[in-house]
């Protein structure tokens, strides 16, 4: 990868990046698809994820790839085969100027909630960012006749069109930050995003596990050990408790990210030559 627009803090963030490429591979978020981006910490204007690699395999500076934000077009014109989905985060990006981070997911656990058209709501503490009501994408009237109907988002169109979901009906055309940050896709995954790689992998993560959580308890409450259990709605997050749920949410992730990171170290699969190259600066230094 190379840079036009070098940060002293640059470094470190790219190899964050990889690191949360491998938490979110580790945690079964991404597989051989799905994908994280950044942007740029100096220029606003440019976007950072790997090229066409699976995520667990991403190790150091040259696997990764800078856009431009404006159509997402790679910044060195030689640059090699990048995600067709960029247009995800390209366009996130354009929208929400706040937004640094943005994660793709084909969460196996999401997914049933679009197929079965049921709808995905906080079912515990850890969750309050999902609010009350997660909106769903469906890319599908989107397409004209001599389309590949693939559910693909590899347009600036369908991007802006994925993104115009995370906003309310009434907000303008560009904002600091999104009213709802996680996005369902039709037959597809989800796309969440955050002001920083750590908030926006808390967000992926919980999305993925409460997924989990409310699939169980709809299972439990329709078995045989409901029976004779008066029956009633789930019993989900409140608008409020949701609220001062994301904000404990949001004041801990730290904790949480930082025991990812000592997880996915321990692992030999997952190499960062990037974070070697730290430590091996620090050593020097003492």
């Amino acid at each position: 990868m190379t840079s036009n627009h070098p940060a002293t803090s640059l470094p470190p963030l790219l190899s964050t990046l990889i690191t949360a490429n491998h938490i979110l591979h580790h945690h079964n978020l991404v597989d051989g698809y799905g994908h994280i981006s950044i942007r740029h910490p100096s220029n606003p204007a440019i976007y950072i994820m790997a090229g066409y690699l699976a995520p667990a395999v991403v190790s150091c500076a040259s696997d990764l790839i800078e856009y431009h934000v404006s159509d997402g077009s790679p910044v060195d014109p030689s640059a090699g085969k990048g995600y067709s989905e960029r247009f995800i985060h390209g366009e996130l990006y354009k929208r929400f100027t706040g937004i640094n981070c943005v994660i793709h997911s084909h969460s196996e656990a999401v997914l049933p909630f679009m197929i079965a058209g049921v709808p995905l709501r906080p079912a515990f503490h850890m969750a309050g960012f999902l609010g009350t009501a997660v909106p769903t994408f469906d890319i599908t009237a989107l397409y004209k006749p001599t389309d590949q109907k693939d559910m693909l988002v590899n347009t600036t169109h369908f991007g802006a069109a994925l993104a115009s979901h995370f906003a309310s009906p009434t907000a303008p055309a560009t904002s600091a930050l999104p009213d709802n940050l996680v996005v369902l896709m039709r037959h597809h995954g989800f796309t969440t995003v955050g002001e920083s790689i750590q908030d926006a992998v808390f967000r992926a993560m919980y999305t993925h596990i409460n997924a989990t959580v409310l699939t169980t308890a709809a299972n439990l409450k329709s078995s045989s050990l409901g029976d004779g259990v008066e029956r009633k709605e789930l019993d989900l997050l409140t608008k409020e408790e949701a609220a001062g749920c994301r904000v404990m949410n949001e004041k801990t992730a730290d904790k949480a990210f930082r025991g990812w990171i000592e997880e996915v170290r321990a692992v030999p699969l997952y190499i960062n030559e990037m974070a070697r190259e730290e430590g091996e600066r620090s050593l020097n230094l003492d």
